[in-house]
């Protein structure tokens, strides 16, 4: 098995002691992605509309760094701050998975790094 680890400076650079992304032969583990503005590294203005398409933008970009996409994608798990938001957070990520969308579980946790409102990981296939 060959193992990579992922970066890019088209998202937001790791805030700890982990890799924005891991391939593994043909599969490709994304950490999670919070609604970072990669040049800035601050959050992005805005609701949870607002904050979902940054963490899809996010998500893409280290999918592309890897050799994969979101057409690419067969698992994800959505974090939210308040699961209130799931409508709006289901109609932004619909527009980003529209046909045969992956496995998905969505969780409403205490808190998110930065209190940020939702928070994406992904699991794809690479190539």
């Amino acid at each position: 098995m060959q193992r990579e680890v992922i970066s890019t400076t088209e998202a937001p650079g790791a805030i700890g002691p982990y890799s924005q992304a891991i391939g593994l032969d043909q599969l490709v583990f994304c950490s999670g992605q919070i609604p970072l503005d990669p040049q800035t590294g601050s959050t992005v203005e805005g609701g949870i509309v607002e904050q979902t398409h940054q963490v899809m933008s996010n998500i893409k970009a280290v999918l592309a760094a890897a050799n994969s996409s979101l057409e690419r994608v067969v698992k994800t798990t959505i974090f939210l701050q308040d699961m209130n938001d799931f409508a709006e957070v289901n109609r932004v990520y619909g527009e980003y998975f529209t046909a045969d969308p992956p496995a998905r579980s969505t969780v409403q946790v205490a808190r998110l790094p930065r209190d940020v409102k939702v928070e994406i990981e992904v699991i794809a296939l690479r190539g």
